[in-house]
């Protein structure tokens, strides 16, 4: 009755169903791995934004690595901000999408040591390489109030870190090149400022990080194991269909059927 099912044709899709399934239970486990990372991300970074500021010097030191569980922590940092090192960091948008600049200007502390400060995003120049119009940073001594980051790298952040760019122009955030170009030892990891809010908003601040959508992750997942549900289901109604469309073909084909049942009509003699 199911002799069909050795076929070349009916092998091949059973191989492809039992493919299918694992291969979309995998692709749902995933997408739940990820909805279980943004669901912890989003707790870790409400946690931090609402943690107390502690002194920056308490959660890093130079060469310092900045570990996730300290990300965005509110830091505090004294000192005298350093205009003459001050960088720019290509290519970043706005809150508004728009592409330019952040401005990252070190802040030199009470012990000679330095923690960078991106107080925020300008327009980029119209000549790519020319520096563009940066408000100054405060004069004088300052306490900076500000989001703990670690340092980009290319790995994480997906920018290239190219060379030969014009001058006081920097592609990633990294305390271990800004290092070597101020020549101070530098906190690993860098500030994103928050207080004291800039003159007329320019630098404009840096937005606060999204800790409340979760995404469709979850969504996604469902629909993956719904459809790895779905495979055998519509692979048995298929064998079901191929079934019934064989009997029916073997039935009409068998002598006496009631298709040959029917005797033909003679014709009526004619006069």
């Amino acid at each position: 009755m199911y002799r069909f099912l050795l076929s070349r044709q009916w092998v091949i899709l059973t191989l492809v169903a039992l493919v299918l399934v694992p291969t979309m239970i995998e692709l749902g486990f995933w997408q739940f791995h990820r909805h279980e990372h943004r669901v912890a991300q989003n707790a870790l970074i409400e946690d931090s934004i609402a943690a107390k500021p502690v002194p920056v010097e308490e959660l890093t030191s130079p060469g310092h690595t900045v570990p996730r569980t300290d990300y965005w922590r509110r830091v505090t940092a004294t000192g005298t901000f350093d205009t003459a090192h001050e960088v720019v960091v290509r290519r970043r948008t706005s809150a508004d999408d728009r592409v330019g600049v952040h401005v990252l200007t070190p802040l030199v502390l009470r012990d000679g040591r330095v923690v960078l400060v991106n107080r925020g995003w300008v327009p980029a120049a119209a000549d790519q390489h020319a520096y563009p119009a940066v408000p100054p940073a405060p004069r004088g001594e300052i306490t900076v109030t500000g989001r703990l980051k670690a340092d980009e790298t290319t790995g994480a952040s997906g920018i290239k870190d190219l060379k030969g760019l014009p001058d006081r122009q920097v592609m990633l955030i990294s305390s271990r090149q800004q290092a070597e170009l101020i020549g101070r030892e530098v906190l690993g990891g860098y500030l994103e400022q928050i207080a004291p809010a800039p003159a007329n908003d320019t630098p404009e601040p840096i937005a606060e990080p999204d800790h409340d959508s979760i995404g469709s992750h979850m969504a996604y997942a469902v629909q993956w194991w719904l459809f790895a549900a779905g495979v055998p289901v519509g692979w048995v109604i298929l064998v079901r269909r191929e079934k019934h469309d064989r009997q029916a073909a073997r039935a009409s084909d068998v002598p006496g059927s009631p298709q040959d049942d029917t005797e033909p009509v003679e014709a009526a003699p004619s006069r």
